[in-house]
């Protein structure tokens, strides 16, 4: 029997995917109809990166999830959201599937792909849409043909997570989704080791912002929901992904929370149905995205001049704040969180007087 990275029977369940309808529901007049940013500031922070392209479109059966995604200089890994099995497909330069790597583990919720300098491929065991795991896991296929299963457990109870980051020390850097775009970074108080259960600490609150950028299932709840992660090979830039938009930060040594910190580029990316998977191009600067469904294209985001933020705009206008260890948030979210409570409170008391009257 595979070794489970979760025990649980009901996989449906706990794979289940809130659809824009009812997300938009409770919300109402919230999330999907607030007005997006203003139109300025989206193109202030997006002139670094050019044009999209289609690099190629996947149309294998066997991934009609893909929520993570790696390059690997001419070739690609992919990994889908979900299966019995810790499974990584090796894409040629037309997208078509290779090789298949695989470890004896049944996963719980795989959402994120990640690649250690040592050559690891780490599976980002993270997904929790009912926010009940008691814990979370890292999956390593390893060069040698081994694997390894080490549980992380957060400080502050379970979240849902889509977005892995390796740092190029090997540190691994979990980033949390968000409702209401206040994401959290959490880091591992211990390295990876095969059967252990290892706490992590929260080490950075971000504050992601609506943008106005259309895509994703869940109207413009998507702009605030982080859905993937990728640092480059060079160890010089970080991403961080929206169903709707990337974020690029300078990446200094390993130091992520630090660049995390900072201000990053904001790229427009294009409307997806449902666009989970970011990472870094072979030349470690243009952005390759894909997302779930098939077929779907993996879609090449050329990199232009400098990357450096925009500095007139502000990190405010570039979709994203962080925050440090004190967690606090934006005026915004801030205003979203009051805004959500109203309306809930108006949506569930409609409900039941109806039901009382009926």
């Amino acid at each position: 029997m595979p070794e489970r990275a979760e025990r649980s029977t009901d996989r449906a369940a706990r794979r289940s995917r809130v659809g824009g309808a009812a997300l938009c529901a409770p919300l109402g007049l919230l999330l999907c109809v607030l007005p997006a940013a203003p139109a300025a500031a989206e193109s202030a922070d997006a002139a670094p990166y050019g044009t999209p392209t289609t690099r190629c479109v996947i149309t294998d059966p066997r991934l009609p999830e893909l929520s993570g995604l790696v390059s690997a200089g001419d070739s690609m890994l992919a990994m889908n959201d979900g299966g019995d099995r810790a499974e990584v497909y090796v894409l040629d330069g037309g997208c078509a599937v290779g090789d298949v790597r695989s470890a004896d583990i049944d996963p719980y919720d795989p959402e994120d792909l990640a690649m250690g300098a040592d050559g690891t491929v780490w599976l980002a065991d993270t997904g929790d849409n009912k926010q009940e795991r008691a814990t979370v896991a890292l999956i390593g296929l390893h060069p040698d043909g081994s694997s390894s299963l080490t549980r992380l457990t957060y400080p502050d109870g379970a979240h849902d997570a889509e977005a892995l980051l390796m740092a190029p020390d090997g540190t691994p850097y979990i980033v949390t989704k968000e409702v209401l775009g206040a994401s959290s970074v959490y880091r591992p108080d211990g390295p990876l080791v095969d059967g252990a259960t290892v706490p992590m600490s929260d080490v950075l609150a971000m504050g992601f912002t609506l943008t106005g950028t259309p895509g994703g299932p869940v109207g413009r709840a998507g702009q605030l929901l982080v859905t993937g992660g990728a640092v480059s090979a060079d160890g010089q830039r970080i991403a961080l992904r929206t169903y709707t938009d990337a974020y690029v930060w300078p990446l200094n040594g390993s130091d992520v929370v630090g660049a995390l910190s900072g201000e990053p580029v904001r790229v427009a990316l294009p409307d997806a149905p449902q666009g989970e998977a970011i990472t870094f191009a072979a030349n470690n600067r243009d952005l390759l995205v894909s997302g779930e469904g098939l077929p779907t294209a993996v879609t090449l985001v050329p990199a232009g001049g400098a990357l450096a933020p925009a500095a007139a705009t502000g990190a405010a206008a570039a979709g994203v704040t962080a925050t440090g260890l004190a967690h606090s948030v934006s005026p915004l979210t801030a205003g979203l969180v009051a805004a959500l409570v109203a309306s809930v409170l108006v949506w569930l008391g409609g409900k039941f007087f109806r039901r009382r009257q009926g």
